[in-house]
């Protein structure tokens, strides 16, 4: 298994310049107001008592500054029985695209389906995106296109909820 040293897992030190990352991700998805994450959150999430998220870092040179991150979680198939990983958040600084960082952390990703047998690798990227749809689609990835994402969030979670 070929590894990138430019790519590893996210340490305590990291979670500020995740949630960096993460807000600038937010307004390259131009939903900046919509992004509350603190680094103390991000934190406990990643690194508390019972993680259930999970991030892997890059850096331009190893063991550099952290210019990227993948945030991602299990999931899980009923039909084939097993795990697979859902890649919540992808992205790169704009200035260190096109170096290989944005693949290396997919292949990290992959390397973590292949070594626990997960049978999946699963994300979601906005229709307007056609630099990432291009980009996922020069590796192989297909889109689902007969499944629509549907969220229940603020008010209509609260009334369901409650």
């Amino acid at each position: 298994m070929q590894t990138d040293d430019r790519i590893r897992r996210a340490r305590p030190t990291d979670a500020p310049a995740i949630a960096d990352l993460v807000h600038g991700l937010a307004e390259y998805e131009r939903a900046p107001d919509e992004c509350r994450l603190t680094p103390e959150q991000l934190s406990t999430a990643l690194f508390g008592p019972t993680p259930a998220v999970f991030c892997h870092v890059a850096s331009a040179e190893p063991g550099g500054e952290v210019v990227g991150c993948a945030i991602w979680f299990l999931n899980f198939s009923t039909w084939r029985g097993v795990h697979g990983i859902y890649l919540e958040d992808l992205f790169v600084n704009p200035q260190h695209r096109g170096s290989g960082l944005g693949k290396a952390l997919l292949t990290a990703l992959a390397q973590e389906c292949v070594t626990n047998n997960y049978e999946r690798l699963e994300w979601s990227v906005l229709n307007w995106n056609t630099p990432a749809i291009d980009f996922y689609k020069s590796l192989g990835a297909l889109p689902q296109e007969e499944w629509t994402t549907y969220r229940l969030t603020d008010t209509a979670l609260t009334a369901m909820g409650s």
